[in-house]
């Protein structure tokens, strides 16, 4: 049972109901999607460079760095159904563990296991090229603990994600947020969206390490 992990660092949460606390990443290789703003593409390929490791070894690294935030990723982690065992693994340890999934995936496998972990999930807007690939069926397995995510590049991605987020109802199930395509679009007009639909309950996010960090740096 070996996972690909293409990189695994400590950082702060750069997004998210956690964004600026302390936290532990482990990337995994692979990517079902191809979004046309994507920023770890470099980990998305069948063959980027890897180190295949235990949920065992992942699990003893992590509790050898003592932070008890644990965001799991990729690429799209849950590409590899050995993370349940992860999971498992760092729960069991007491860590708080995040699963960030790209919405593609039905999460009804970990959403009813024993040690669920913290979902937060990605709808992918026109812009991505990846909408029709999103799993809506998802939604009704949120709860409060989670995040929805809606990654807009332009007005046309924040008119569609207003009107998935009134559809399902997601302000009363999970967290909402909606984070900009770093340099495609202003935040202040977002924000201007916002207030003109009266988005209540719904947060603006921007992606701390990008600001903290040049935006295109590993590790962070």
């Amino acid at each position: 049972m070996m996972l690909p992990v293409v990189e695994k660092f400590v950082s702060i949460n750069g997004e998210g109901a956690h964004a600026g606390e302390l936290a532990v990443f482990v990337r995994f290789r692979g990517c079902n999607l191809n979004c046309s703003y994507c920023d770890t593409s470099w980990a998305n390929s069948g063959n980027a460079p890897a180190e295949f490791e235990t949920p065992e070894e992942i699990a003893d690294w992590v509790s050898k760095t003592g932070v008890h935030n644990v965001t799991l990723t990729g690429g799209e982690p849950l590409l590899h159904k050995e993370c349940a065992e992860v999971i498992s693994l760092l729960m069991e340890r007491g860590c708080r563990v995040e699963i960030e999934t790209n919405g593609s995936i039905a999460l009804d496998r970990l959403a009813e296991a024993e040690h669920r972990p913290v979902f937060t999930m990605d709808y992918k807007l026109p812009s991505s090229g990846m909408e029709e690939f999103m799993c809506r069926n998802n939604f009704r397995l949120l709860n409060c603990h989670d995040t929805v995510k809606f990654v807009s590049g332009s007005m046309e991605d924040l008119e569609r994600a207003a009107e998935i987020i009134e559809q399902y109802r997601l302000t009363e199930r999970c967290h909402v947020y909606i984070s900009p395509v770093f340099g495609e679009i202003e935040p202040a007009d977002i924000v201007e969206f916002m207030e003109e639909r009266n988005m209540n309950g719904v947060r603006l996010q921007l992606q701390l390490h990008k600001f903290i960090w040049e935006p295109t740096r590993r590790g962070v």
